[in-house]
């Protein structure tokens, strides 16, 4: 139960099923946690959740495509905390839309959102964990990340981005780079069962396509990147950077 004790960490996006397992399964092996999103009712029962179960959680709205929210969430957890050695760089949206049919707009909305809020993320974080001489930081990438499929282009595009952020950010702030001793690292999630998997569930066909793309022949739960998660946040991981967790039943072995 102590895999991260006296750790802080910062769960974005964690009113969702991804985020809200990840938070929960920090503070249950000892993290004390900030989770932020931009539906603060959620997000605020997340926190008491946390907090109901003897661990310790504060809540912060936040909208991770803002700058000035970004600085906020630092400081306040800071404030809170003293210090930040975990970074989940979880929130995230999906289109799925012809690449013909995608407006300017909604490219640029997703990309905000799933791109702008990584790189913001760790811009912040490196600044927080150069204080404290360390830390580690984790992005959900996709296996959207790793292959294509039709009809979800720019989530493609900014999951394979994160991918490549990721690697880059790792060795700038590995010995190879600036010394920082923070590592980054990325998990690839398949389906998981959560509300973005809903869509699938409303057409058979699509959901049947779905099923097939994974081996073990369902979809994932979110303890199962959760889990992930509380390895890249523990020093059981200690000698990763830079790498890529594929949790993907098997998905992408084919």
């Amino acid at each position: 139960m102590d895999r991260v004790k006296g750790k802080v960490a910062i769960v974005t996006g964690a009113a969702g099923g991804l985020g809200r397992a990840e938070a929960l399964l920090l503070a249950m092996e000892g993290a004390e946690v900030v989770v932020t999103d931009v539906d603060e009712t959620s997000i605020k029962g997340v926190a008491g959740e946390i907090n109901a179960k003897g661990g310790k959680a504060i809540f912060v709205k936040h909208d991770v495509t803002s700058e000035t929210e970004w600085s906020k969430v630092m400081s306040g957890t800071l404030e809170a905390f003293g210090r930040l050695d975990v970074l989940v760089n979880n929130a995230g949206v999906i289109l799925y839309k012809k690449i013909e049919d995608i407006s300017l707009a909604e490219w640029r909305w997703l990309m905000s959102v799933n791109l702008d809020g990584v790189f913001l993320g760790t811009k912040f974080a490196i600044e927080a964990m150069k204080k404290n001489g360390g830390g580690s930081i984790i992005n959900i990438s996709s296996v959207a990340g790793l292959i294509g499929n039709p009809d979800a282009s720019a989530y493609h595009a900014s999951k394979g981005g994160v991918r490549a952020f990721t690697k880059a950010a790792a060795i700038e702030c590995s010995k190879a780079g600036y010394g920082y001793n923070i590592r980054v690292n990325s998990i690839y999630p398949g389906v998981i069962n959560t509300r973005m998997a809903d869509d699938l569930r409303k057409d058979e066909v699509k959901y049947r396509t779905a099923l097939s793309w994974h081996a073990m022949g369902h979809f994932g739960e979110p303890e199962d990147v959760a889990y992930g998660v509380l390895y890249l946040a523990s020093e059981e991981s200690k000698f990763l950077t830079g790498s890529e967790l594929v949790i993907d039943g098997g998905w992408t072995a084919r």
